[in-house]
């Protein structure tokens, strides 16, 4: 008999098994199997622009494509193809590198690069920011591991993540052993934060022995959509400083705004504008990235990370541990210089760099109408406004015969709801229960990313399916 796998089911980290991400979950595998079968398939399950027909913005692909192959430089035809601006880009940002893109970094990143995120953040907060406390990374995703991995320390230690939130925290937050201290958002208010209940849940996670030493926001939302005000960051900034909670803010979707009442504003802007002791006590870390706003280079895996008043002791533990990777990859690294530092007016590729963006974002606006509107024109469906980021997350009310339905095949409600959407419509999207949800409400989340063209369709689609569900669930049970 053959000695038992060390690797077995029974026998790896718990915490791996206990780890769920819905993004790329039972709903994502089916629908990758009905692609496989034949089936159109529309994943609006994840924020992937580029998969979804955006086009990429032209300058930073003639640099990147410059930096890619650097030979093609010395074409003499190579101003055919390339923009001098570009050409002298790719020349800038290779400079910077010890061997081109192939060669490793610093493991905080090429500090070129980090220079002019600071000056990025300069010129957008009016505050100076300190490049050696930005830490370059593999998408903000790999930041906010790496800070949570230093903040939780066992089981005890609690960060608070808002609910509905980004699954990206529930399960590192599990990876790393800690446990998720919820707070509510008030869907009923657009989404809206709630400090009431934000300090019931400190209180009662103290009262079971978890120290609270973090807590997430995400803004503009993901899944909501919501855009917080000025007094909202400054709550949460007083209130983080008054129980010594560590702030970690979510700043990714910043570029995606749909409306003009709510404006986005950094954590870190509304922090050193209250001067006094606490715009240097609070320990801020912001995070940020290119696979979002009119960019959406998911591919690319580019982020970053700021520290404000953070130990220099911490900064160098944190420097210590992304030494274990050696480098964050060099591509996405030049990608965060060219959203930083985009071509100005004046530049050869400035009028189409504009023109390109400001069209992404128009009709991205377009598109929250659109499906926020379509949503809500459908029965047992209410949809608040998607103010930012790239999604929707109406609430769907299930009739009982529906929620008798899925009991009976062993799925959650919205589980039941999602898979019947994607086999009927081909709309691959993640339920709410992926997220948090308040018990007994349930929910989905799709992007707004579908094509301006094929949205009025995709929701057609929806709504046909919606109504048809709706009356089958509907029906006594005994009709069903």
């Amino acid at each position: 008999m053959a000695p038992p796998k060390v690797m077995h089911p029974d026998s790896i980290n718990e915490n791996v098994k206990r780890t769920s991400y819905a993004v790329r979950g039972e709903l994502y595998l089916r629908a990758s199997e009905l692609q496989k079968e034949g089936k159109k398939i529309i994943f609006t399950n994840v924020g992937n622009p580029h998969a979804l027909g955006q086009k990429p913005l032209t300058f930073p692909r003639q640099v990147m494509a410059l930096c890619q192959a650097p030979f093609l430089m010395d074409d003499p035809n190579v101003s055919l193809l390339f923009a001098p601006d570009a050409i002298s880009r790719a020349k800038h940002y290779l400079a910077m590198t010890s061997g081109g893109v192939g060669a490793y970094s610093d493991s905080r990143g090429l500090p070129g690069v980090r220079q002019e995120i600071a000056e990025f953040i300069y010129e957008r907060d009016g505050y100076p920011s300190d490049p050696e406390h930005i830490f370059l990374t593999d998408g903000a995703s790999k930041g906010v591991q790496q800070v949570l991995n230093a903040l939780i320390r066992n089981e005890k230690d609690g960060v608070l993540v808002p609910i509905p939130q980004y699954p990206l925290y529930s399960a590192s937050i599990t990876l790393l052993g800690g446990t998720l201290v919820p707070y509510y958002l008030k869907e009923e208010v657009n989404w809206s934060l709630d400090t009431a209940d934000l300090r019931s849940q400190i209180a009662t996670a103290r009262k079971n022995g978890i120290t609270v030493r973090g807590l997430v926001f995400i803004n503009p939302g993901n899944p909501t959509g919501q855009c917080l005000t000025e007094e909202n960051l400054r709550q949460l900034i007083e209130l983080c400083h008054r129980e010594r909670i560590v702030l970690l803010a979510d700043e990714v979707y910043q570029t995606n705004v749909y409306q003009d009442v709510r404006p986005f504003i950094s954590a870190k802007k509304v922090l050193k504008g209250m001067g006094g002791p606490i715009s240097k006590e609070l320990e801020l870390v912001s995070f940020h990235t290119v696979s979002k706003g009119f960019l959406g280079e998911c591919g690319q895996r580019g982020g970053y990370l700021e520290m404000t008043n953070i130990h220099p002791q911490v900064v160098e533990e944190l420097y210590k541990v992304a030494s274990i990777s050696l480098s964050p990859n060099v591509t996405g690294q030049i990608m965060l210089g060219l959203m930083v530092k985009p071509p100005k007016p004046g530049d050869h590729s400035y009028p189409r760099y504009a023109a390109e963006s400001k069209a992404i974002l128009e009709s991205l606006r377009k598109r929250a109408h659109i499906m926020t509107d379509g949503f809500n024109a459908c029965q047992n469906v209410e949809c608040n406004f998607t103010e930012g980021a790239m999604y929707s997350f109406p609430q769907v009310k299930l009739p009982p015969g529906a929620i008798a339905a899925a009991k009976a095949a062993g799925k959650a409600p919205d589980v039941f709801y999602c898979l019947k959407l994607l086999e009927a419509t081909g709309i691959s999207t993640v339920p709410g229960s992926g997220f948090g949800q308040k018990e007994g409400t349930f929910h989905i989340r799709t992007t707004i990313l579908p094509s301006e063209q094929e949205m009025p369709a995709m929701m057609a689609s929806f709504k046909r399916f919606n109504d048809g569900f709706m009356a089958q669930y509907s029906k006594p049970a005994s009709k069903l």
